[in-house]
Order: C-alpha cells, then structure tokens, then sequence
C-alpha cells in the first residue's frame, strides 16, 4: 500500500482557514492556489468541495490565486490541478466537514454518527433542531493544521457536466484581465526591440515625453514605456514614440531556421537521463530524426497586468500561472519585504504555459513604482510575438533494433533543447523587465526539469515494454531566442517521434501499426484506450488508401504517470493538407466534470493541429520575424475537423492529469496519416504544405 501523504499545496499552506471561509450569509469561500487558464478548473475544483462539504454549487464560491489569504500551490502548471489541487481541497474541505459534525452533534445534543447534511444544514432523527455552516462558525477554529479525516461522501456532483460560472462575464465582455480597471489608473505601453532582450542605443525622451497623447516616459536603460491618461490616443503615438527609440540585439542571430541544422551547431552536454534492460538478438535496425521549430505562446488576447504602488506597498493583478512565485521574484527584484507584495490572479484570454503575463506584471509594476499611481499596461500583438518566452525547439534521434520475434531489442533515443522552464519562482528573478532595468538583477542561468517529469525530454522514455532503452538528453542553456514552458514541454516532440518511429518499425517489419503497439504494451489501461480507438475510427476496417487519403495514429501517456490518450486522423492531401476528421480516446482515472474534460480534449488537439500544419516563429539578423498572425498563421475555424473524443471512465481510480495528454499523439497521428496517404514521411515540424511538397519533389 503507498503510504499516505499530504499534497504539497498542503504542505505550503497546512491551516485550514488559507483553504475556506465562512463569513458570508449562506455562502462558503473555497480558497485555491489554482487558477482558472481557461481549462475549466474552477468548476472542476468547486464540484470536488461541494460533494466533500455537503452543499450544492450556488453556495460555494471559488477564489484561485490571491496572495493575500489563498494557499500557496505553486504554478497551475503540468496538468496537475486536479490529481494535486483537487486533492488538497477534497483534504481540506472533508476535514472542515469533520469538525463541523463534531460541534453540530454538540450543538444539537446527539450522537455524531446520527447527523445527516444538507445544502449545509445539519440535521438528525435524534432532534427536530437544525444547525448550519454559518451559524456554527464561531464554534470551529480554522486556524489548525489540517489532518487526514473522515472517507469521501458519496459522489453528488461529482461526474456532473456542471456549467462553469465563467462563461456569461466572459461572453458579455467583462471576464478577462483585458476589462479589469482601477480608480485613476494610467494606461502604459512597451516599447522595446526585435527581440524582448534587445538593447536601447539611443533614445530621445523628451521628444517622446512631448507627443500628444503621453503624459510620462519611464525610461531605466533598456527598459521603455509611455504613459498616458487615454489608451486610443496613446496607442495612436507608440509608433511615433518607437521611431524616436534605437535598439540592437544583445547577442546575433544565426541565419537560417532550419531546426536539426541549428541544434546540431549549439553546444550542450549529453548525458544519459535513463537506462534500462539489457541488449538482446538484433535482426533489423532503423534510425531516423525529427525536430519541431521555436513555437509562440501566440494567445488571443496580448498579455496584460495591472499594479498600484504607494505607501511601501504593491498590488499587482495578472494572468499569470502562479501568484505566489511571481510575488517572490517581484519582492526580489524591487528589494521588498514578501508580505509588501501582493498578487491577484485575474483570467486571461489562453494561457498554455509560461507567456508574457509575468513580463507584463513587472513592467506595470515597474511603472507605477515609478510614478507612483494605478498602471495598466497592455501588451501589443507585436510584444506578444516578440517578448514573451517561446516553446523551445528540440531535435529527437532514434536508433532501435528488432529481434527475430518482431519485438524491440534494443531502443536509444536522444534528445537536443533548450530550458522549459524559466518561469518565476526559481533562483534570481525571471521577468524581463527586472533585467533591463538599470541595477537590474541578472538573468539567471538557464536550467531544465529533471525526470520523472523533464522539460525537453519529458515523454522521451517510451511507455512500451522495450528489452533495452536508453534515453540521452543533450542540453543546450544558451538559446538562440527566449524559451521556457509550453503547453506538454517537450513531451509533444518525443510523442511525435516515438510514435512516427513505430509506424515506420511496422513498416519494415510488415505489421499492421496498431498490432505492433500493443505487442509492446503490458499496461491494460494503455492497451484499452489503443483498442477502443481502433474501434471507433474503424482502423480494422480501412482499405488502401486511394492516394489522397490517410488514417494515422498515434499514443501516449503524458508524462507516464497522468492521462492516457490515443488519437486517429484521418487526412486528405490534394493541393492542401486537410484533416478530416479527428478520433481521441481519453482514460484519466475519475472524471470530474466530463464536459469540461472534453473541452480540454478538444481544444488540445485543435492547438497540437495548429503547431503540427503551421506554427513556426522566424527570424533574421535584425530580429523576429514572425510579428504578426500574417507572418505567424495559426489554425482558422473553417480548418478545424470534425472532433470525436470517447472518454473511459474509471470512478474508482484516482483523477489524473488531462490538460496536455492530447498534444503529442496529434502531430503523430497526422504524420503516420500524411505517409498512409502519399507514401511520404515527414519527420520534421510544422508540416506546411511548402514542407511536404518539398518532400515529394525529393522524391521524384
């Protein structure tokens, strides 16, 4: 049996009264360290609370990410705030249930065992006098380390599609940080180079400070803004404003953007992360290598924060993945005390990992420290593309080896890329600002997520049953452009590449694909998501392909201990790639709120769609390039296919991570699909119609 243990949200915030509050009339505040990125996590987290403490959802309130009185959970990060954040709250909210009993049975003169709960009454047959939540407030101390306690009620809401309570703010126009205002706020604008790292050579304040529209230019070495009192009339000077500036890049770029050509030229250091097995009979070997190129965060909505500093204090409102960690490293970099910064977690418009928020959180920062009044500032398309942190590229090399029985003998795989993960909350301070500020602190030195989870090689290790296995990770720190976390990290390469190779190990071996999977899986939960997969795309069924079309797929396990995906798609190639239609088979233990699941799904594949056919950041001498959606197409809605997500429910396992599980099996999928289709393998990302028409002529 594992033993127990506590969550680490737990951990960091042991008193019950960081996790719930009474003090509202028929209403209970359910406090946590989560945050809502659009995932639906709210909902998810309320349902969880309101089937431990026995109330229904209109009388429970959610309040994610608020430095002030939440708990600290870290990021919202790694598909883990449901198997992490939901049990700290199941934890909290059964152990405040447990106490309540107690001092209802007191009040109420009966034996615990007899009280029944209600919508938060407490009643018994023992007596015809009730008691409440509320009125019996007073009575229970929060302020007490948490505890294990009493079992899970039976599920109530629990399982339900329950609708979120985000959608009408959001769908009327004040949802978002976008719409969030503050008394006498001023509006602030960035200005900075090609490059969110580029140095100011020259710039002209006063002639910037005197156009219409800016009422003040905070200006600290490389670090440029221009404020003003009318957003419409600033944004009408920024051009202006920016003509008067003069950048250069801190370091050059290398010309070309071929991936495998640019890692293969970075220095790094090999060394290997995981081993296992031993080396058996080898009768056939392959080898081959695939890479995906610097992906934006590319959000709909631009970043965007708001800050007031006065009195020795900061208040800071944004979308980031983590109001504790960015407190630290903004109280870091402004030499302040912890407790005089605050941070409060407001929606933004997408997330997918580490993007521009905590950026655009110090530049408002910055500024009002500056002048001392509310700043709003908003991030342009243009600083979106440029400034925020980039998904790494990665270059993958598999060599593996075949026994005479057809299985695999012998597996290495390799992997070249940058950090993952420069997110706040680590050594030094990572926020842009703070580094072009003058006494700025340094950026720290660039470092990656080790396995079990991993950053670059997340995912590299194959979940199938390999005689032997290697995994070599090649580390490069110095990064051609700004890289930290996208949504799946590294895993959406290795999935891509592991699972393109065992379509091309069938191949030679003359197997159909599926059966060489499952040939290589133990694990049943893998094997039944793979084969009702087969069953509902009719992968038993298909014929040959007539030339234009394909059906392909592609498995995984999120980082081998969260959700199991499997997806197949089915393509169509004429004088465009088009994806007719997408399979995704889901098991991710107890499902919470399956309509919320489903969206995560589907939203999923549609994002690992866009990054597979279009997504690639570019660039030249002078900078990026890739600065708008004209230079940086991402998927249009006429292009998304018919989605069709099956979700094996598993009420009596443990919830596990789903927010990430469809990105690697997508690109994989639409891969094997394009080679079914025309007989071309395609190994290197994105797949641009340009890619694979090259691809063909290579072939002629």
């Amino acid at each position: 049996m594992t033993p127990f243990s506590f969550p680490q949200g737990i951990v960091k915030s042991p008193s019950l009264h960081h996790w719930l509050t009474f003090d509202m009339p028929h209403i209970i505040t359910l406090k946590s360290g989560k945050v809502e990125l659009g995932q639906g996590v709210e909902i998810a987290l309320q349902q969880i609370g309101c089937d431990a403490l026995g109330v229904d959802p209109d009388q429970l309130q959610f309040d994610g990410g608020n430095t002030l009185h939440g708990p600290d959970e870290g990021h919202t990060a790694g598909s883990q705030s449901i198997d992490q954040g939901g049990r700290s709250i199941r934890m909290a909210c059964l152990f405040a249930r447990q106490l309540f009993i107690q001092a209802a049975a007191i009040d109420l003169g009966v034996a615990a065992e007899s009280i029944q709960l209600n919508r938060g009454i407490f009643s018994s047959a023992e007596t015809d006098k009730t008691c409440s939540y509320w009125s019996l407030r007073h009575r229970v101390d929060l302020i007490q380390p948490i505890s294990q306690s009493m079992q899970m009620p039976p599920r109530r809401w629990v399982g339900q599609s329950v609708q979120r309570p985000d959608f009408h703010h959001k769908l009327s126009g004040t949802g978002f940080i976008h719409d969030f205002t503050l008394p006498g706020m001023l509006h602030a604008r960035m200005i900075r180079g090609p490059v969110g790292e580029s140095v100011i050579d020259s710039v002209d304040v006063p002639a910037i400070a005197q156009l219409p529209g800016i009422s003040h230019v905070v200006h600290s070495r490389d670090f440029l803004a221009v404020v003003g009192p009318d957003e419409a009339e600033l944004v009408k000077a920024i051009d202006k404003a920016r003509a008067r500036a003069h950048f250069s890049l801190k370091k050059s770029l290398p010309i070309g953007s071929d991936t495998e050509a640019l890692m293969l030229s970075l220095t790094g250091e090999a060394r290997t992360v995981h081993e296992h097995g031993e080396r058996k009979e080898v009768t056939l070997s392959h080898q081959a290598r695939y890479s995906r190129p610097y992906i934006a965060h590319a959000s709909i909505g631009p970043s965007c924060a708001l800050a007031h500093c006065v009195d020795g204090q900061m208040r800071v409102w944004s979308h980031t993945q983590g109001v504790f960690p960015l407190r630290a490293d903004l109280a870091k970099a402004f030499q302040m005390k912890l407790d005089a910064v605050q941070v409060f977690h407001l929606h933004g418009s997408g997330c997918y990992g580490h993007n521009g928020a905590d950026d655009a959180a110090f530049d408002a920062a910055f500024i009002s420290f500056k002048l001392g009044v509310p700043i709003r500032v908003q991030w342009s398309r243009e600083d979106e593309m440029t400034a925020s942190p980039l998904g790494a590229p990665s270059l993958v090399n598999i060599r593996a080896a075949v026994d005479s029985a057809g299985r695999v003998s012998d597996w290495n795989l390799s992997v070249w890329s940058h950090s993952h993960l420069t997110r706040p909350g680590g050594a030094g301070v990572n926020l842009l600002g703070a580094w072009q500020i003058e006494g700025g602190p340094e950026k720290p030195i660039s470092v990656d997520l080790p396995l079990p989870a991993g950053g670059g090689h997340r995912n590299a290790v194959a979940l199938y049953d390999f005689a032997h296995q290697k995994i070599d990770y090649c580390f490069i720190p110095d990064a051609t452009l700004r890289t930290s976390a996208l949504r799946s990290l590294g895993s959406y390469v290795n999935l891509f590449a592991i699972e393109s190779f065992m379509d091309e190990m069938a191949e030679k071996l003359s197997v159909d694909p599926l059966d060489f999977r499952l040939r290589h899986l133990s694990d049943p939960r893998a094997v039944a998501v793979l084969e009702k997969l087969a069953a509902v795309c009719g992968w038993r069924h298909q014929g040959k392909s007539d030339g234009s079309h394909g059906l392909g797929l592609g498995f995984g396990r999120y980082k081998n201990v969260a959700g199991y995906c499997a997806v197949a798609a089915l393509i169509r190639v004429d004088e465009k790639i088009t994806i007719e239609k997408v399979w995704a088979v889901v098991d991710v233990g107890l499902v919470v709120n399956p309509d919320g699941l489903i969206n995560q799904i589907e939203g999923g594949i549609v994002q690992s769609l866009s990054w597979t056919l279009k997504e690639q950041v570019t660039w030249d001498s002078s900078g990026i390039t890739s600065r708008t959606w004209a230079e940086y197409p991402i998927i249009s809605f006429s292009e998304i296919p018919d989605i069709e997500v099956h979700v094996i429910d598993r009420p009596d396992c443990p919830s596990l991570g789903s927010g990430e599980v469809a990105a690697g099996p997508v690109p994989a999928a639409v891969g094997n699909a394009l080679y079914k289709a025309i007989g071309i393998r395609a190994r290197h990302l994105p797949l641009t119609l340009e890619r694979v028409t090259q691809l063909i002529l290579d072939t002629e």
